[in-house]
Formats: structure tokens, C-alpha cells, sequence
């Protein structure tokens, strides 16, 4: 064998020894855990959706919330439903989003319930007081102009009052054809100060074609899906009759329906 390469060959041999004993005695390389919240945004918007997708399929809340503490973050049902808007806003799967929402409804953050007929006895009696839904009179009905094509139409506009709910709400309904929600359908809100959106779907409890937006006094707003060009203009806070006498806000109910 020449010399020369019989040489390189044992440095090389060194060189190797060398450097493992190094890297494992003498200096090992120290394994230190990293937390979540340590991660980049976009990778820590995938890890919460991970937990959301695992606490959909098992239910497991005690173990969706350990995962979440990782992140150290106070407001972690606040924080997942806006990534559960974002995902659906991004052109995610619907499923992501629902299940994003459903895990921070199921830690506090849950929507009100919507106003219900109450159940009836055998007699025919209502066991609770029934909810009272009508259309004002005493004051004019807020505009509804119709585009002509557009994909969905107008179909019912109510004022609801209830007792129950706890602030006044736009409640948005969105229906196919074959009267199925329809959810993902971005919805505007539009007033003379700024303008909002939410999506249809992220309360599936409710109906997956459902979304709300909160109210405020004073304040006339527009709404229109973003997909057509129909608007319903001139809703505001109105006020119900109370079976004392005195007053309280109604919720809007808007139903858009698809043309058959």
C-alpha cells in the first residue's frame, strides 16, 4: 500500500475518534425541550388546529386544555376563535374551523343560545312562557333591496324577542336550494364608522348554515353576504315589550335562501 495513503487513512481514523469523543464525552450535545408558544405563528396556528382536530374526535377536554397550557396563553378560547375565523377566511376545510370553534365554545367562550318555542305538555299547555317573535309595526321595517341573479335572496327578515338572550344580535341564516345550511358564506356588516365579517358555520350547535354579529345602540347597520349583492339596510337595535312593562333589545333574524 502506498505510504501516503496509508498515512491519510490513519488521520482520517483519528480525526473521526476524535471528534466522536468529543461530541459524546467531552461536550455532549444538551436536548432541551422546547414549548409551543416558542414556535413561529403559522406553526403554532397548526398546532392548535391539531389540538381542536384531536378534541373533536375524543371529546377529551381535560386533555385538549394540558395541551393548551403549553402555550401559556390566558386567553386561549379568544385566541382560537379567531384562528378559527382566519382558517376559514384562508380557504381552510370548514371542518378545521368548526372544530376550532367548538373547542373555544366548550372552554367558555360559548354563543347564547337562540331563542326556542317552548316544549308542550299532553294538555297542550307550553311548559315555559314561549319565545315571541314579530315583525314591528309601530315604526317603519328596515329596506331590503333584491339584486336580480343574485345567488341568494332575502327570504324571511323577523325581529325576535326574548327575554333570554343576553345582547342584541344580527343572526344570519343561509340555506341552499334545498333549504340545508350552508356554511363558510362570508357575511358582511357595514355601518356609517367601519365594517365587520363573520362566517356561517363556526357555531354548527346552532345550524351549520348559522352565524351572528353583536350589536350596538345608536348604530343603523347593512348587511350583505359576500358572494351577493343583495343588502338588508336600516337594522339597529330595537326595542321588545316586557311582561313588566318595561323594555328590552331584539335580535334581527335574517334568512337567506338560494333559488331553486
Amino acid at each position: 500500500m502506498n505510504r501516503g495513503l496509508l498515512h491519510l487513512l490513519i488521520g482520517l481514523a483519528l480525526g473521526v475518534a476524535g471528534g466522536l469523543t468529543y461530541a459524546w464525552a467531552i461536550d455532549p450535545v444538551e436536548l432541551v425541550g422546547s414549548s409551543p408558544g416558542a414556535l413561529r405563528a403559522e406553526d403554532q396556528a397548526d398546532y392548535l388546529t391539531l389540538i381542536a382536530s384531536a378534541y373533536a374526535a375524543t371529546g377529551d377536554l381535560p386533555r385538549a386544555q394540558a395541551r393548551l397550557a403549553l402555550f401559556s396563553d390566558p386567553n386561549a378560547a379568544e385566541t382560537l376563535g379567531a384562528l378559527a375565523q382566519a382558517r376559514l377566511a384562508s380557504g381552510r376545510p370548514v371542518s378545521e374551523a368548526q372544530g376550532l370553534a367548538r373547542l373555544a365554545a366548550d372552554l367558555g367562550v360559548r354563543p347564547s343560545p337562540l331563542p326556542s318555542l317552548a316544549t308542550r305538555s299532553a294538555t297542550g299547555r307550553p311548559t315555559t312562557s314561549p319565545t315571541v317573535t314579530r315583525t314591528p309595526t309601530l315604526r317603519p321595517s328596515p329596506t331590503v333591496t333584491r339584486t336580480p341573479g343574485a345567488p341568494f335572496q332575502i327570504d324571511r327578515q323577523e325581529l325576535e324577542c326574548s327575554p333570554a338572550q343576553t345582547a342584541p344580535r344580527i343572526r344570519v341564516r343561509v340555506l341552499d336550494a334545498a333549504e340545508q345550511g350552508v356554511p363558510g358564506v362570508e357575511v358582511l356588516v357595514l355601518w356609517d364608522a367601519g365594517e365587520d365579517r363573520f362566517y356561517t358555520g363556526l357555531k354548527p350547535e346552532l345550524g351549520s348554515g348559522y352565524g351572528d354579529f353583536t350589536m350596538s345602540e345608536g348604530i343603523t347597520y347593512t348587511v350583505r353576504l359576500a358572494e351577493s349583492g343583495v343588502l338588508v339596510t336600516g337594522l339597529k337595535v330595537e326595542a321588545c315589550p316586557g311582561e313588566d312593562g318595561g323594555t328590552y333589545s331584539g335580535s334581527w333574524s335574517l334568512v337567506f335562501v338560494q333559488p331553486r
